[in-house]
């Protein structure tokens, strides 16, 4: 068992990766002799050098389509954006490109690429750098998408990821970088696509991922003080999204939430709790009830910001109100 923080377990998963496998480097601004926006990518380049550690210009676009293309020509990239929030920019590189290529070449050909971003609120960092994206890689067919909230997560599936075929978006919880925990970095890594039962209880399924798996335990625990146990699953991957832990949860049970940072409107929490209610109807006592972020540009105001997204005290209290 190793202490360590996210921070730390992403740097030790790119270490151990580049190690095994020559082809594998990293690629974006800022990301060899500064180490990275986030200081994930600090140290590297004394070990490996500026040929793994390739700094870039500013452009996103640019980064993105590197990477693609050394991943189509056998290498295996990884992609760092500073911000999610320029995503956008990336987009015919990322969904028109990358996603789509295995199936334009008839299978001849993979994108073995890794496209590392950070989301989400927590730093005042203002409505440009404070989105929650992942909806936008979610309805895009051919990507895959990875969001840990563990330490044990971001090691264990980072090294997942940079096996996997095909392009994989692993977007990092900036709120999240400083978390500590123990890791067991010899531990049999988690099945691919799988979600975790973080928690169990007869009264209400709760579904959620990233930082959002905090509050929803913190949530969990001042309920069960006042008599309501919640089962709680982290999705950690929503492509492949492990849809047949949350049935096997919710049919017994018949009330579900889902939290989500994200905006509240055409977001993962929208998709989740429709799927939800498809396909578990008839075991449903009442509607499945989403707790996401507001429709609203992100706040540098800490208070507007954290009043933004859900909180601890907000789960808790709806599924109060789900359970009169």
């Amino acid at each position: 068992m190793a202490q360590m923080t996210y921070r730390d377990a992403l740097r030790k998963a790119l270490h151990d990766a580049m190690t095994e496998d020559e082809d594998v480097f990293v690629i974006g601004e800022e990301v060899g002799r500064y180490g990275g926006a986030y200081g994930v990518t600090k140290g590297l380049i004394d070990e490996f050098g500026p040929e793994r550690l390739r700094d870039t210009p500013i452009s996103e676009p640019a980064i993105v389509g590197t990477a693609v293309g050394a991943a189509m020509a056998g290498m295996r990239p990884v992609a760092e954006l500073m911000y999610v929030d320029f995503i956008g920019m990336t987009m015919d590189q990322l969904c028109n490109q990358a996603a789509k290529i295995r199936y334009m070449f008839g299978g001849q050909i993979g994108v073995p690429m890794v496209l590392r971003t950070q989301g989400g609120t927590g730093r005042s960092a203002g409505a440009q750098h404070s989105q929650s994206l992942e909806a936008y890689v979610m309805h895009t067919p051919g990507l895959r998408l990875v969001m840990p909230g563990t330490v044990y997560d971001a090691y264990h599936l980072l090294r997942q990821a940079l096996r996997q075929p095909d392009p994989v978006v692993f977007i990092e919880h900036k709120a999240l970088y400083a978390m500590s925990d123990e890791v067991d970095l010899d531990a049999p890594p988690p099945d691919w696509g799988r979600a975790v039962v973080r928690r169990t209880g007869s009264d209400l399924v709760i579904v959620t991922y990233s930082r959002q798996v905090h509050y929803v335990m913190q949530a969990a625990e001042a309920l069960a003080g006042q008599g309501i146990e919640a089962t709680v699953i982290d999705l950690r991957t929503l492509n492949p999204l492990d849809f047949e832990t949350i049935r096997a949860a919710v049919e017994p049970i018949g009330r579900a939430m889902v939290v989500s940072e994200g905006p509240l409107t055409a977001g993962v929490a929208a998709e989740l709790s429709a799927r939800i209610t498809e396909e578990c109807f008839d075991f449903l006592h009442d509607p499945v009830i989403r707790v996401a972020g507001e429709d609203v540009p992100i706040s540098v105001s800490t208070a507007l910001e954290a009043a933004s997204v859900p909180s601890a005290d907000l789960v808790a209290e709806t599924a109060r109100k789900m359970l009169v």
